[in-house]
């Protein structure tokens, strides 16, 4: 299979992703209003809190990984998909199979990690740095 041929499968992967990820942030989005319209005592009020608390940080995980699927269909249609937004080079297939939505091969991913606690600083992309792990 060709480079092209993968990377066309690929954005299949991307979009069935993107619209998984809308269906669950709707039903996310809808348990969270639902949680605080519901009434009960005290015990009642904790366990919602709790469960409130975990779908809030759910939300915000699928939140962030549909912005990152969404700047990769973006970089599709620019013919910049697949490509190091650091060195330029082509990311390779299995990178990409693993995580449809990495923007840096893994050598400048383990650079940009093993640089993180600076960029926390102000200095680059933080939102790389958690991509970088992957």
């Amino acid at each position: 299979m060709s480079r092209k041929e993968a990377l066309n499968k690929l954005r299949d992967v991307l979009l069935l992703r993107r619209e998984a990820l809308r269906k669950a942030l709707d039903g996310d989005l809808s348990m969270l209003q639902s949680f605080s319209q519901e009434g009960g005592d005290v015990m009642d009020a904790a366990m919602d809190t709790a469960q409130d608390e975990i779908s809030s940080q759910l939300v915000e995980v699928e939140s962030r990984e549909l912005s990152q699927i969404e700047d990769a269909l973006n970089r599709l249609r620019s013919g910049h998909y697949g490509d190091c937004e650091n060195c330029n080079k082509a990311i390779p297939l299995a990178r990409l199979q693993a995580v449809p939505y990495a923007t840096l091969c893994i050598e400048c991913a383990r650079k940009q990690e093993k640089y993180a606690p600076r960029l926390s600083t102000g200095i680059g992309d933080s939102s790389q740095a958690s991509n970088a792990s992957l």
